[in-house]
């Protein structure tokens, strides 16, 4: 950018403090045309995955010289990935997905090989409330039929999730612990697979977020009907479908996303991230993007982010004395 004398030197550099890299890092450093990697724990075509993929085209566009590669790690309901982020080099090449419940609520049912000291959130991206998913043709039309059905014949209708501590899994925890019900777990390796296992009926219930059902954006009709979701209130963009509360359950339940980084990341390029970040949170191309997806944004800078995440542990760790997950 060339100087604009009129404005004064001061000026111009207080104008452009979002804009510009931080002077010690200009010359010649992060990005330097090198790849920045993204570790996503899930399979490809989950919500995590899809936001991210999305996202690094628009973060390219801020970061000059930055191109984002995602690479999926999926395995242990995020474990794989989480070692993976906080055992990189910290340089700004390699930056990962974290997802709360599972990045909160496995640690509290065994123990892990990541350590939350080690890891830097640098943004949170999305709410999204956890649902019951069930296919068109399915019998259960409401989440009342479907407990009812689950009371006469406890242990016999299915319910899929992204793994075990998982948003998905927990809600149907606190589902069952609500309700005096008994369903069977399968756990998967992310939510694309959950979503292909009820549309091919190798489960009855898909656990998804209501952004990831993909019911918004298609021409034709949904193969897939959501049932209730866990939301404190129902979403603006889905306002047919009722809360859990709503149907006498009270369960919440919603699945956080955002990016982080290995702990030792310089701070002027965990900086640069945020502000990134926050930019492509305001653009109206990135809005409507996002609306497409069915993304339920809600931006939230990584220190703000972390500060509120030992009262949700301490939420989880409740629901792991009452009603022990596995």
């Amino acid at each position: 950018m060339q100087d604009k004398t009129m404005m004064g030197r001061r000026g111009l550099l207080a104008a452009t403090a979002l804009a510009l890299p931080c002077p010690t890092l200009a010359q010649g450093g992060w990005p330097a045309g090198r790849p920045i990697e993204v570790i996503v724990g899930f399979a490809p075509g989950g919500g995590t995955d899809v936001m991210v993929r999305a996202l690094g085209l628009f973060l390219g566009a801020e970061i000059p010289g930055a191109n984002f590669v995602v690479l999926n790690r999926p395995g242990a309901g995020g474990e794989t990935a989480y070692v993976a982020l906080q055992s990189a080099k910290p340089d700004g090449h390699t930056i990962g997905a974290i997802n709360t419940p599972g990045y909160l609520s496995v640690p509290l049912e065994r123990k892990v090989r990541y350590d939350r000291a080690k890891i830097r959130p640098i943004a949170r991206l999305v709410d999204d409330p956890t649902a019951f998913v069930v296919r068109q043709d399915s019998p259960y039309r409401t989440l009342k039929d479907l407990v009812e059905a689950a009371r006469r014949k406890p242990a016999t209708i299915s319910v899929g999730s992204s793994g075990v501590g998982t948003d998905d899994h927990l809600g149907l925890t606190l589902l069952q612990a609500a309700s005096g019900t008994e369903f069977i777990h399968v756990p998967f390796a992310g939510a694309g697979l959950v979503k292909n296992a009820v549309l091919a009926g190798h489960i009855d219930v898909a656990g998804l977020n209501l952004g990831e059902i993909g019911i918004l954006s298609q021409d034709r009709p949904p193969l897939l009907r959501p049932l209730a979701a866990m939301g404190e209130h129902r979403w603006e963009l889905m306002p047919n479908v009722p809360t859990f509360r709503e149907a006498g359950f009270d369960v919440v339940m919603t699945s956080e996303r955002g990016l982080a980084a290995p702990r030792g990341i310089p701070d002027e390029i965990a900086a640069r991230l945020q502000d990134a970040i926050a930019r492509v949170m305001a653009k109206p191309e990135w809005l409507e993007r996002a609306k497409q997806l069915e993304l339920p944004l809600a931006y939230l800078p990584g220190a703000e982010w972390e500060a509120q995440m030992p009262a949700q542990e301490a939420r989880y760790r409740r629901i792991w004395e009452a009603t022990p997950w596995n």
